[in-house]
């Protein structure tokens, strides 16, 4: 039984064995099967026309991604690591629309969920390698979050005062009906989107526009500033480390044989 265990491991979890390889393009080819099915079902026409062909293909891929599910979950050491890991969370929503389904009607829109399933093809295709580099990434947001909280709550204050002067130069017969509707005018305008919705018609509305434009233009390289300003510092005290492939367990030593999440062994 141990040996069955193993042979399944390295066949999953075995990204440079012949089997292991094999397994992984037919599990993309089945992931992009599956999304494709979702995407016509979402589509009226295909969906009247092939309606019950998409629903046993839906059923075919449902099937499959459960069996792969279960094999995941009792060929490690430890399952709950693979249970409750970001993949692991990912594969289990990805099924269990199509079986509520059963139980409750409707509920298989759902499935749209299974898209996420194509964040496993970074991790077949070795991209899990750059997770630390996503990670420095994610700590210095983490790092400067109360900076830019300061600074969104500044431009908040910004455009609440900008969009109520608009409200008060061009008023209602140019659009702006009341406050709220301002401060989205302000928002938009400040951010350079211009939807076109709401313009300014007087010259001092005008005016003001531009300024809110040249504002929005200066203000945008703030938050860039402060991220950037973390980060070196972060690569600064960055220690090399890598992730395990079988539960994403991230900062295991570069030196170590087994990951402490799981107990596998960690390949490197």
């Amino acid at each position: 039984m141990f040996k069955i265990r193993q042979k399944v491991k390295s066949i999953i979890f075995g990204t440079d064995t012949r089997a292991g390889k094999l397994f992984d393009e037919v599990l993309i080819v089945t992931i992009i099967l599956s999304i494709i099915t979702v995407l016509l079902d979402s589509v009226s026409i295909y969906n009247q026309n092939y309606g019950p062909y998409l629903y046993i293909a839906e059923w075919v891929f449902t099937i499959l991604f459960s069996i792969e599910y279960i094999l995941r979950a009792i060929c490690i050491r430890k399952p709950l690591s693979y249970i409750f890991s970001f993949y692991g969370i990912v594969d289990f929503l990805s099924i269990i629309p199509t079986y509520l389904s059963l139980f409750f009607p409707g509920t298989q829109v759902l499935s749209v969920i299974r898209i996420l399933r194509v964040l496993r093809i970074f991790r077949i295709l070795k991209l899990v390698k750059y997770i630390g580099e996503a990670n420095l990434l994610l700590y210095a947001l983490i790092s400067s979050k109360r900076k830019i909280f300061i600074f969104f709550f500044a431009v908040l204050n910004i455009v609440i005062v900008l969009g109520s002067l608009m409200y008060l130069i061009e008023g209602e017969k140019s659009g702006y009906t009341n406050i709220p509707i301002s401060i989205y005018w302000a928002i938009v305008t400040m951010t350079t989107v211009g939807y076109g919705d709401i313009v300014p018609i007087t010259p001092i509305g005008q005016i003001v526009s531009s300024l809110i434009m040249l504002l929005g233009y200066s203000m945008l390289a703030v938050p860039t500033g402060i991220i950037s300003s973390e980060l070196s510092s972060a690569i600064k005290h960055q220690k090399e480390t890598i992730s395990c492939l079988v539960c994403e367990a991230d900062n295991l030593d570069i030196s170590s044989k087994f990951c402490y999440k799981c107990g596998s062994v960690v390949e490197k």
